[in-house]
This record gives structure tokens, C-alpha cells and sequence, in this order.
């Protein structure tokens, strides 16, 4: 093997290395998050808040990305053509996918934050709702109340539950704010951070990918001329 095959075989095996490192993290990072939010229960069932979504998403994604890397050193390490290439196929349409959802983010923003606003509507308007079960839980999760407003209770005629209020809900400054605008200001505020780490990491894959197609490309002249 070449100097320049060993080079580019031990870079893409480093690479993938710091990559499965950056991969594990990235769960960590998502499960504190998915254990800061909790899990809410709807009749005696146990179950994840809508503002869990984006750790969930966080925790795949890595979870993929550390499935493909630990296919990167394994080809990388054992010089192996139909790893390497599987693992360039892999790593192509995971970056595909990631940069379609990333520009999805950016240009239809306006109208992601209107679909994470009907999925609290939704959940007010539900017959679940009416009973109290899993709004309540929503609430409490989320600190906030009604689907707009504290208002949404009183214009149907209910007294505020006291997952509402930060004290008493006697006092109208205890109100938390509602739950739609609440859902989406958290939901933004982590999807920045997933975009972020998005484009980072398709940066990487992309490296990734050239590495890849350079290796298998080499390793498969080598064996060829040594056929020979």
C-alpha cells in the first residue's frame, strides 16, 4: 500500500473516530434534555411532552451518525472496498437527508412554527382535553396555561386548574403565559441549536464522503495491479 493510501486510510479512520466521539455526546446531550423535560401521564399511561420532539430527533440522528462512523473505521482499518463504499452510500444520503431538513428550517420556518402551533390546538381541542387529563399534564410540563391564554378557560366558562397558575390562581399575574406561543418559543429556540449542529456535521460528512471515495478508489487499484 501506497504512502498516500496509508495516509488517507489512518485520516479517515481518525476522523471517524472524532466523529462517533462527537455522535455520543450528541446522545448524552439529548437524553439530559429528554430527562430535563420529563414525561407526563394521561391515564395512568406513561408518555413524552410535545417539546420532547426535538431531543427524540437529536438522539436519532446521532444514534445514525455513530451507526455510520463506526462503518467508516471498520472499512477504513480493514481496508475493506465494500465497507468503505457502503459507508460513502450511507453517509451520501444521510447528508442529503440533513440538508434537505436544514434548509426546510431556514426557508419554511413561518410555516413549522404554525404546525407546532396546531399541534397544541389540537391537543386543547381534543376530547381528552375537555376532560382535563392531557392538557393538564402539558401544563404542568411546560409551565404555561390554556391553548392562547388563561382566557381560553375562562371564555368556556372553567375554573383555572392550578397547573396554570405559579401561585395562586386568585391572583391574575401568577397566569403563565399559553401554551401555543410557549410550545413554539422553546421548539425555535432548540431547533437553532439542531440546525447548527447540523450544518457542522454536514461539513464533516461531506469530508467524510471525499476521504471515503478516495480510499475504496486507491484500495481497489492496489488489488488490481497486484492481480497482475
Amino acid at each position: 500500500m501506497d504512502c498516500g493510501t496509508s495516509m488517507v486510510k489512518y485520516i479517515l479512520f481518525i476522523f471517524n473516530t472524532i466523529v462517533s466521539i462527537i455522535g455520543i455526546l450528541g446522545i448524552v446531550y439529548g437524553v439530559l434534555i429528554l430527562k430535563s423535560v420529563g414525561t407526563i401521564e394521561v391515564n395512568g399511561v406513561q408518555g413524552f411532552p410535545p417539546q420532547a420532539l426535538m431531543p427524540i430527533i437529536l438522539i436519532s440522528l446521532c444514534s445514525i451518525v455513530v451507526f455510520i462512523s463506526f462503518l467508516g473505521c471498520c472499512g477504513a482499518i480493514r481496508e475493506s472496498v465494500c465497507m468503505t463504499m457502503s459507508y460513502a452510500v450511507f453517509l451520501l444520503i444521510l447528508l442529503i437527508l440533513q440538508l434537505t431538513l436544514v434548509v426546510l428550517m431556514f426557508t419554511q420556518k413561518d410555516k413549522i412554527q404554525n404546525a407546532m402551533g396546531n399541534v397544541i390546538e389540537q391537543a386543547w381541542e381534543s376530547d381528552s382535553a375537555q376532560e382535563g387529563d392531557i392538557f393538564d399534564a402539558i401544563q404542568k410540563s411546560m409551565h404555561c396555561c390554556g391553548s392562547t391564554s388563561a382566557l381560553d378557560y375562562i371564555n368556556k366558562g372553567k375554573l383555572l386548574p392550578s397547573s396554570c397558575c405559579s401561585g395562586s390562581c386568585l391572583n391574575p399575574t401568577n397566569y403563565y403565559p399559553g401554551c401555543r406561543g410557549k410550545f413554539i418559543e422553546l421548539m425555535s429556540a432548540r431547533g437553532e441549536n439542531v440546525n447548527y449542529v447540523g450544518i457542522g456535521l454536514i461539513v464533516g460528512e461531506l469530508i467524510g464522503f471525499i476521504f471515503a471515495c478516495c480510499l475504496a478508489n486507491n484500495v481497489r487499484n492496489y488489488k488490481r495491479r497486484n492481480a497482475y
